[in-house]
């Protein structure tokens, strides 16, 4: 299928109109279920409306959030107020392979409506997460579940991935990123709603929080600097086996993958800490 039809997603493809009748077509469902048939609330949902509709031309954004149900991505942007029928504002997103792209006719509708495969397990430099960047290069808005599956259970926020953090870090211009935290979508959606089977529709009368935070500033090429410093000879990089990742190079620095672990790490805590608190003022 040609990468996955990585065509299909393209903003010219039949000039634009098959994208532009999924997000209607998605959109409309997206407000329906999110406003009509559920009650929705939302904290700080200026600030994210703001950086989709006018953040300086060129300055990327990347929003993260928990994953708490199939359909997280697209109700999350059916709220009262966002341009969720708009398709050039819409976001890029990173979704599963196996779930979203099983077939051809699958394939093409989520390429339409701008999603990126992921392969589950074939690590943060896997082919289609260049993708992911060049969309972050190109200025645009992307959005990932860095905890990088659908839980439903009411804990803290996991151990993000560092697929995330490592596009953060590539971008040639770093993105502004918007932690979000949301609930109630695991009650729109069970995971095991009848026979250990989802709801062949979205439930009803239930009701959706979501808790926009504040944009957070990564100074990478001092957490460059930094990470080089830390991780040379430390037990970080001693105790861990080698993934083979390549050497980046930018800023005028090399990073070797003890350096990128740390990288990593750090910036991944540091936005697990925000999307924890976040998570916290949910009650």
């Amino acid at each position: 299928m040609g990468r996955k039809m990585e065509w299909a997603g393209r903003e010219k493809h039949m000039r634009g109109i098959p994208r532009k009748m999924v997000f209607l077509a998605v959109g409309a469902f997206a407000k329906a279920v999110a406003t009509l048939l559920n009650t929705t609330s939302v904290h700080n949902a200026d600030t994210l409306i703001r950086l989709v509709r006018s953040r300086p031309p060129g300055i990327p954004l990347l929003t993260v959030s928990n994953h708490m149900s199939t359909l997280d991505d697209p109700l999350l942007w059916g709220f009262k107020g966002f341009p969720s029928l708009d398709a050039n504002l819409a976001r890029w997103v990173l979704a599963a392979e196996d779930i979203c792209f099983k077939n051809s006719v699958l394939t093409y509708f989520f390429r339409l409506g701008k999603c990126i495969p992921i392969t589950r397990g074939a690590g943060i430099y896997q082919e289609y997460m260049n993708e992911a960047l060049q969309c972050l290069n190109n200025g645009a808005w992307l959005h990932t579940f860095p905890e990088g599956k659908v839980s439903q259970e009411d804990a803290p926020i996991r151990r993000l991935k560092w697929g995330t953090a490592s596009l953060i870090v590539r971008a040639h211009v770093t993105p502004i990123v918007l932690p979000m935290v949301h609930s109630g979508f695991e009650e729109v959606m069970p995971e095991k709603f009848f026979l250990d089977r989802r709801p062949p529709f979205p439930l009803c009368k239930k009701k959706i929080k979501i808790m926009i935070g504040q944009p957070l500033e990564f100074d990478i090429p001092k957490m460059r600097e930094l990470a080089i410093s830390k991780s040379r000879g430390d037990v970080f990089s001693s105790t861990t086996t080698s993934r083979g990742w390549p050497v980046i190079s930018s800023y005028g620095l090399d990073l070797d993958e003890a350096a990128q672990r740390y990288l990593y790490s750090s910036i991944s805590e540091e936005i697990q800490s925000a999307m924890e608190e976040l998570r916290s003022s949910l009650k």
